[in-house]
């Protein structure tokens, strides 16, 4: 019984030489679609003038670079290599870190509406959306440590498992 156990392992790991890491990727891919979604909610969103401001540049241009370097390591990550575990990590730390700027000023803010031809002040960020855009933000990033965490520990498996085929 322990040798087919040892024997289901051995191959499990010989196995891993070959195939790539799609669990981590598909959660890169995911991360990203998060962010879409989260992008689509905030940007499609017409309320006054409170959204022309530098801000929303900032954040449309790290949405771009969030979604070209998630990409970039979901390739990363499918090959076994730890570092893009590692950077996925800080993608998932920056996806936290955005839901206390954009979504919290929003949220807070107030802009002037007309409705019924009178002139009345309407938050910039309802509740609804509110909640919504940080719920993605937190899926983003769960997605992304989920993927880092995959990602470095099964490629240091593979790493040590390849080490032990060379002192063989």
């Amino acid at each position: 019984m322990t040798q087919n156990l040892n024997d289901a392992k051995t191959i499990a790991l010989d196995r891993m030489r070959y195939t790539k890491n799609t669990f981590s990727s598909r959660m890169c891919y995911l991360a990203i679609l998060f962010d879409v979604f989260y992008f689509v909610s905030i940007y499609e969103s017409d309320v006054g003038n409170w959204y022309y401001q530098w801000l929303i540049g900032v954040s449309i241009v790290y949405n771009l670079v969030f979604m070209l370097i998630s990409f970039l390591a979901s390739e990363g990550v499918k090959n076994y290599k730890a570092g893009y575990g590692y950077l996925q990590f800080g993608l998932g730390i920056g996806q936290l870190v955005r839901i206390f700027i954009l979504p919290n000023l929003a949220h807070a803010a107030m802009t002037k509406q007309v409705i019924d031809k009178k002139q009345v002040e309407v938050p910039v960020m309802q509740d609804g959306q509110y909640f919504l855009v940080i719920a993605l933000l937190i899926a983003s990033a769960v997605c992304c440590f989920a993927a880092g965490v995959v990602a470095v520990k099964r490629s240091r498996t593979l790493a040590a498992y390849n080490a032990s085929l060379e002192k063989a």
